[in-house]
C-alpha cells in the first residue's frame, strides 16, 4: 500500500500534477531500480514483478549482457538514421530475426520503434503487395493506439472520442472457446467459427477486396485467449484460397513468452507477415515486421519506416537480448514457469468456481474471474480487488480482458522458483480472501 508522506506518494502526486490524465495508471508502484524479477521502489521496498513492463522484460530487468551492449554501442554512435547512413547492427538484427523466425524460403525484415508502428507498416505492406484495401480483424483484439492500429483494436476504452477511424476495417468474432463454446465440443465450435469466417466473405466484405487478416494467436489485452489450433489452420487455408495475406501479431506473445520465439511456432502455422516488439529489446523501444521476401519487397521505396527505424542502440540491445535468451535457454524456462503457475491456480480453481478459466501457452497465462461459474458474467470487481490486494502485499499484477476480469501473468522468465512461488502465495491468498 502506498502510504502518505512517502517518496512514492510524493512521486505519484507530482505525476498527477504534470502528466496528462489520459496516460493510464495500471498500478501505483514506483521504481528506483530493478533487477531480474524484482523492482525496488523509491522507498526501498522490494516488489515481485508479475507484469514485466506489460510483457517487455521476458529476459528480466537489466540483464547484464544487454546493459553492457547498450553501453558499448552508446559510446560509438547514437543515431544516424538508417535511411541516411547504413549501420551494421540493423542488418545483423534483421539477419538474426530471419534465422529464428523464418517465413517461407526467404525472409526479409524491417525495424521500427513500437508495436503500433509494426502493425501500421505491416498493413501498408499487405495493401501494396495485394493491391487491395480491406483488412479483416477480430473482436477482443488489441493492436495499438495509432490510427490504423486503434481502428483494428476492439476495446472501446482505448478509442473514446477518437474517431473517425481508418476505413476498410472489418471485424468478426474471435473464436473464444471458453466464452462462446457453451456445450459444444471443440471441433464443433471451430467448425462453426470457420463457417462464420467464410460467411463474412459474402455478408461483410468482398473477399477479393481483402488484403489481409490480422490476428493475435494469443490475444493480449483481450484476455490471453489462445486461438484454437484447428481454427488457425483453417484460417491459413482460407487465406491461401482467396489470395489474402495472414498477419500474425506476436507483439506480446513473442520472444520466449510461450516457450517459442513466436507462438505461431507452437501452432506450426506460418504467417505471410508477422509483427514483434516488447521483449525484443529488453525495454528499449524496438519493433520488427518480418515476412516472405516477395511480400516485404512489394512496398515501394520510402513508403515504410521512419526517422528512428531501428535505433543502433536498440538494435544492440535486441541482439544481446536474443543471445542471452539463447544462452540461458529461456524458451525452456518459459515452459517451466508456465507449469508452476498453471498447476497452482488450476488446483485452486477446483475449490473456487469464481475462477472461471485458467488458460495460456508457456508462461503466457490468464486467470479469468466470473460470477456463478458463468463465462457470460465477468467479475470485474473481484479481479480489481485481487490486483489491489496483491499490490499492498508487494506483488505487481495487471488485469486484462474486455471487462478487466482477467489477471495476466507476465513475470520476467528469469524469475527464480522461490520468487515465483512467493508471488503465487500472495496471489492465492488474495484470491481466497476476496472470492
Amino acid at each position: 500500500m502506498i502510504e502518505k508522506n512517502t517518496q512514492a506518494q510524493e512521486l505519484l502526486e507530482r505525476r498527477k500534477n504534470i502528466v496528462a490524465n489520459g496516460v493510464g495508471i495500471f498500478n501505483t508502484a514506483t521504481v528506483k531500480e530493478a533487477k531480474g524479477a524484482i523492482i525496488t521502489d523509491v522507498d526501498g521496498r522490494e516488489l515481485i514483478d508479475f507484469a514485466g513492463g506489460i510483457g517487455v522484460v521476458n529476459a528480466g530487468h537489466c540483464p547484464e549482457p544487454v546493459v553492457e551492449a547498450i553501453r558499448e554501442q552508446a559510446g560509438k554512435y547514437l543515431h544516424t538514421s538508417f535511411n541516411v547512413v547504413t549501420y551494421e547492427p540493423y542488418i545483423k538484427l534483421c539477419e538474426e530475426l530471419a534465422e529464428i523466425l523464418p517465413h517461407g524460403e526467404k525472409t526479409k525484415a524491417m525495424l521500427i520503434s513500437t508495436g503500433a508502428e509494426a502493425v501500421e507498416n505491416a498493413i501498408k505492406i499487405a495493401r501494396q503487395a495485394t493491391k487491395r484495401p480491406a483488412i479483416l480483424c477480430y473482436t477482443e483484439a488489441y493492436h495499438g493506439r495509432t490510427l490504423m492500429a486503434m481502428s483494428l483494436t476492439s476495446k472501446v476504452n482505448y478509442k473514446f472520442s477518437s474517431g473517425p477511424f481508418a476505413p476498410e476495417v472489418y471485424r468478426i468474432p474471435f473464436p473464444n472457446f471458453y466464452k462462446y463454446g457453451g456445450t459444444q465440443e471443440m471441433d464443433d465450435f471451430v467448425d462453426t467459427e470457420l463457417n462464420r469466417l467464410r460467411e463474412s466473405a459474402h455478408s461483410m466484405v468482398d473477399i477479393n477486396s481483402v488484403a489481409a487478416i490480422i490476428i493475435e494467436p494469443i490475444q493480449g489485452e483481450g484476455g490471453f485467449n489462445p486461438v484454437p489450433q484447428r481454427y488457425l489452420e483453417g484460417l491459413r487455408s482460407f487465406c491461401d484460397e482467396h489470395g489474402v495475406l495472414l498477419i500474425l501479431d506476436e507483439i506480446q506473445s513473442g520472444f520466449c513468452r510461450t516457450g517459442h520465439w513466436a507462438s505461431w511456432q507452437h501452432y506450426n502455422v506460418e504467417p505471410d507477415i508477422s509483427t514483434y516488439a516488447k521483449s525484443l529489446g529488453s525495454g528499449l523501444p524496438i519493433a520488427a515486421v518480418l515476412g516472405k521476401a516477395e511480400i516485404m519487397d512489394a512496398a515501394g521505396s520510402g513508403t515504410i519506416g521512419g526517422t528512428y527505424i531501428g535505433s543502433p542502440v536498440c538494435c544492440a540491445a535486441a541482439l544481446a537480448t536474443i543471445q542471452y535468451m539463447k544462452d540461458i535457454n529461456l524458451n525452456e524456462r518459459a515452459v517451466q514457469v508456465g507449469k508452476i503457475v498453471t498447476d497452482r491456480i488450476k488446483k485452486l480453481q477446483k475449490e473456487y468456481p469464481g475462477i472461471g478459466d485458467v488458460r495460456g501457452i508457456g508462461a503466457m497465462i490468464g486467470i479469468e474471474f466470473v460470477k456463478e461459474n458463468n463465462p457470460g458474467k465477468p467479475d470485474t470487481e473481484l479481479c480489481d480487488k485481487i490486483v489491489k490486494g496483491c499490490a499492498e502485499e508487494g506483488l505487481i499484477l495487471l488485469s486484462a480482458g474486455t471487462f478487466k476480469n482477467v489477471i495476466r501473468i507476465l513475470s520476467p522468465l528469469v524469475i527464480t522458483d522461490e520468487q515465483l512461488n512467493k508471488g503465487l502465495d500472495i496471489l492465492v491468498n488474495q484470491i481466497k480472501k476476496n472470492i
